[in-house]
């Protein structure tokens, strides 16, 4: 039985009373090397790796955590998770006149119309009764606070 006593990517012994086998590594980098995971392994586990951007995708030595290759980078990249997180801009619809949705009822006459302000029959301008359209079934001119029996 052969025991392995060394990293096998970058030669650090292992501790002391592990006897075992399998293949012994001394850091996770040295594992994913030795095992084909994530990025090409360097020839030592302590010497300076070069990583890709994420943003620009250009290779640089990373000084600590450092995760982009510059400050610009950096920004771009909060930016761009910033704004990911905002729900989409309010669309607004386009603006309708109000005249052409209310209903004018006359006071003499009792006649109603649509977006009409003056009488023809009396030559007088009517009063506002609210928002509405003109009735499905009889094409009259129709609040909608007499559909929901509103007083004004």
């Amino acid at each position: 039985m052969t025991t392995v006593t060394t990293c096998p990517i970058c030669g650090t012994s292992a501790p002391a009373g592990r006897a075992t086998t399998e293949p012994w590594c001394c850091s996770l980098a040295c594992y994913r090397a030795f095992h084909g995971l994530g990025q090409s392994a360097s020839p030592s586990c302590h010497d300076a790796v070069t990583t890709i951007c994420p943003v620009c995708g250009r290779l640089f030595v990373p000084l600590g955590r450092q995760t982009y290759c510059s400050g610009a980078c950096r920004a771009t990249a909060y930016r761009r998770r910033r704004d990911t997180n905002h729900a989409p801009a309010v669309v607004v619809p386009k603006v309708r006149r109000r005249r052409t949705i209310t209903v004018y009822e006359c006071d003499g006459c009792g006649t109603r119309t649509l977006g009409q302000q003056y009488c023809d029959q009396c030559r007088t301008f009517m009063r506002r009764v609210g928002v509405g359209g003109c009735c499905p079934s009889c094409d009259e001119p129709v609040a909608v606070s007499d559909l929901l029996g509103q007083q004004p």
